[in-house]
């Protein structure tokens, strides 16, 4: 079909769509829960004082911890002693996914491809927003969870594994389920020995236990945690909503991200390996 033909179905579709109005009312300013400006006298257009939830800005910044602030910013409370213990330990788990990591890599050419560094970042970051091993994973992870976390732990390990065994790939890694699964064809040790250290502390909880189980069950078949799986177990338990895992996982994962790419920026672009024409295979099946 040509594009006229293309464009002449699309008007004849409008024509026969019924206009109707929305009436929508629109707010007549921005309203926000989570921040305070306090005009300044002399210019109301600059803040004098500035309020996180109702705690001043400075007074936090000269009592209260980076790692309580986060937490204040999303939840809109300042976390307890051992809820900040658990939300820091998390936060440096995950401080770097490593070079193996495909965001990690992404940072990594982007550094030494010369990429403006102020752009680094964000290019790794929408690489760590996919599906596979990224951000794209904690919110279905944390639903996961929260959906079975009345059953057994061990039985619906057994029930999937048998259900499900039919859609288990020929070649690469199985996830049998949002945060679970095997990496490189076997068991991710890390996110197994992070899981082990966070479930210690007090204020882990009903997700972490639950997922420490789960992943159990899954070793005799190669598989057990990822590290999605465990930030939205921890993210969970500290009472966050499904909805902002992904965000949280990837301001987590970010430090490591820019590390590496600042890294390689510095160096010629001989510095990185360069897949030769005959490692590329094209299967025309």
């Amino acid at each position: 079909m040509t594009d006229k033909g293309i464009n002449e179905d699309a008007v004849e579709v409008r024509k026969h769509q019924k206009v109707t109005s929305r009436n929508d009312v629109f707010a007549d300013k921005i309203t926000t829960r989570i921040w305070e400006e306090v005009p300044s006298q002399s210019n109301p257009y600059i803040a004098s004082d500035n309020r996180c939830h109702g705690y001043d800005l400075i007074e936090l910044m000269q009592q209260k911890t980076y790692v309580d602030m986060f937490y204040l910013l999303f939840r809109g409370n300042l976390p307890s002693l051992d809820e900040r213990e658990l939300l820091e330990q998390l936060m440096i788990g995950l401080i770097n996914p490593g070079p193996r990591h495909p965001a990690t890599r992404a940072a990594m050419n982007a550094g030494v491809g010369k990429s403006d560094p102020q752009n680094i970042l964000p290019i790794s970051l929408t690489i760590m927003g996919g599906e596979y091993l990224g951000a794209g994973a904690v919110e279905g992870a944390m639903r996961f969870m929260r959906k079975h976390r009345k059953e057994n732990p061990v039985k619906t390990a057994d029930v999937m594994l048998t259900e499900l065994v039919e859609q288990r790939p020929k070649e690469g890694d199985w996830h049998i389920a949002p945060g679970f699964g095997s990496h490189f064809g076997g068991v991710d040790l890390m996110p197994s020995k992070l899981a082990a250290v966070l479930a210690k502390l007090p204020a882990s909880g009903l997700m972490l236990d639950w997922g420490m189980a789960f992943s159990s069950a899954l070793n005799k078949e190669e598989m057990g945690w990822l590290t999605v799986g465990v930030a939205a177990a921890v993210f969970a338990d500290l009472g966050f909503h499904p909805r902002y895992g992904a965000g949280l996982f990837q301001l987590l994962c970010a430090p490591g991200l820019l590390a590496h790419g600042m890294e390689q920026a510095n160096k010629p672009i001989t510095a990185m390996p360069f897949v030769s024409d005959k490692s590329y295979v094209i299967d025309y099946e």
